[in-house]
């Protein structure tokens, strides 16, 4: 399919900047395009109208042109595959070969031909091991992500999208994904958004890179554009391939106390069917900590145990006495455990043990990124100017001021991740857990996200990452926890 867009730009609904403006070029069917761009600069946006599931006037203001095989997108729906960033909102049915199977339904694809694609997207991106009526409400995020993929992959569309395909999948899932997509018939036409650039740097027949300003900041075959623009792009926040990253003034691990530690921990949803059994885990102080394993080996489910979000199976939890609340009476049928964080009061946890979640979303509850950054603190009844202080600062520190008055859901998703960081440091926890802490990042919000966990690390807080991304593997793994290994 032919992808036209001529002068195109796109204002959300009581915006008043452009998501994206003044973009012009065109992809040939059958071309392979890597689409990049500094976090903010709308890529996902684009690829939304691409596929025509933007949204009418009543959700924002359009400008210029933009075509597919000569008709708008939104005539063209059905023959557009889109993975979306956020995998959890493509999942619509209970099962795994249900939802897989839902898109070639629609595309009224004959019965005997669902299954046996089914079957082949799932094993393409490394889930054949799970049955076809597997829960999709037990899947990891990173399995949700594969599923996704899955599905696109399975209806054969002309025209593919992939908004950052990989983010979240282990390094086994990343190159099946590769490879799956690869091994696509040539005349697919192909438009992938994702920040690791060298992922797919071999496999696309061309760069496009957008002005977070307006227009296009370059647009060519890979090695051309990274050779000419190498110094413009790094300053725009672009990944480019061999890129030096610079001081980023990590401090040595401390050697202070351990503010939790678990023994013979058990973890998981159901006691009959435990997640992993046996954990032994020390959080120093001061120390950063990244937990790795495969997609689906319980990595998230242990650090929101440890963070007291969830309830141990088995085995013990202890945190240090100085991070302890004070004793409670009993509420609602439980007596709070001193050492235990997953018997504390929320307002325990707050200033004590703060988490981001995987999905941001799940953690907003305001109806402005100011007020977001305020919830905690309101909560803990500082006086009004304490926390404009703090908000200003946060804002500041995590390039978000432009976007306080706007509504947190509206977001691309790396200002989403940003956001979702702030509002936990906000109230100055002592342990912390990041769950996926780099999705979305580029570049330079990157540089500037480890750099704020290194000032973390260094007024002796303790922080836990859940992490894929091997840059911030090698800068921050300064204690590793391999699950499911």
């Amino acid at each position: 399919m032919r992808v036209e867009i001529d002068g195109w730009g796109w204002r959300h609904a009581a915006r008043s900047s452009w998501a994206v403006r003044d973009v012009t070029f065109t992809v040939e069917p059958g071309e392979r395009v890597l689409l990049l761009g500094a976090s903010g600069s709308g890529k996902s946006t684009l690829l939304h109208a691409v596929a025509g599931v933007l949204g009418g006037a009543d959700e924002g203001d359009e400008a210029g042109r933009m075509l597919i095989d000569g008709q708008h997108p939104t005539r063209r729906r059905g023959e557009v595959g889109l993975v979306l960033q956020d995998p959890q909102a493509a999942v619509v049915l209970a099962r795994v070969g249900d939802d897989v199977a839902f898109g070639l339904e629609n595309l009224g694809v004959p019965r005997g031909e669902i299954w046996p694609r089914v079957r082949a997207s799932l094993d393409a991106v490394g889930l054949d091991q799970l049955a076809l009526d597997h829960s999709t409400s037990a899947l990891s995020g990173g399995q949700q992500q594969r599923l996704a993929i899955a599905g696109a992959l399975a209806m054969r569309t002309p025209l593919l999208l992939l908004d950052e395909p990989t983010a979240n999948l282990d390094p086994v899932g990343i190159a099946e994904v590769h490879d799956a997509v690869d091994a696509l018939d040539r005349d697919t036409t192909l438009i992938i958004v994702e920040h690791r650039v060298d992922t797919w740097v071999d496999i696309v027949d061309r760069v496009i890179v957008l002005d977070r300003d307006a227009g296009l900041l370059a647009d060519g075959p890979p090695g051309e554009v990274f050779a000419a623009h190498r110094d413009t792009l790094l300053d725009a926040g672009v990944w480019v391939p061999g890129g030096i990253l610079p001081e980023l003034g990590i401090p040595a691990p401390g050697r202070g106390e351990d503010l939790l530690v678990a023994e013979e921990l058990a973890i998981g949803y159901a006691e009959s069917a435990p997640v992993r059994t046996g954990l032994n885990v020390r959080l120093p102080a001061a120390t950063s900590t990244v937990i790795t394993g495969p997609n689906g080996a319980g990595k998230t489910t242990l650090a929101l145990t440890l963070a007291g979000l969830m309830p141990r199976l088995g085995g013990t939890i202890r945190t240090t006495t100085s991070l302890q609340p004070p004793p409670r009476r009993r509420r609602f049928g439980r007596t709070p455990v001193a050492h235990d964080p997953t018997t504390w009061r929320s307002r325990d946890l707050l200033t004590r043990i703060g988490t981001v979640f995987q999905h941001p979303e799940h953690q907003f509850v305001a109806p402005t990124v100011r007020d977001e950054l305020a919830v905690g603190l309101r909560a803990l009844d500082w006086e009004r100017e304490r926390v404009d202080e703090r908000v200003e600062e946060l804002l500041e520190l995590l390039h978000l001021g432009k976007l306080a008055a706007a509504n947190p859901f509206s977001l691309s998703g790396g200002e989403k991740r940003r956001l979702s960081v702030g509002t936990v440091l906000a109230t100055g926890p002592r342990l912390i857990f990041l769950d996926e802490p780099t999705f979305g990042q580029d570049r330079r919000t990157w540089i500037d996200l480890v750099r704020l966990i290194a000032r973390i690390l260094g007024e002796g807080r303790a922080v836990v990452s859940v992490t894929h991304d091997a840059n911030f593997l090698d800068v921050l793994a300064q204690q590793r926890i391999e699950v499911g290994a």
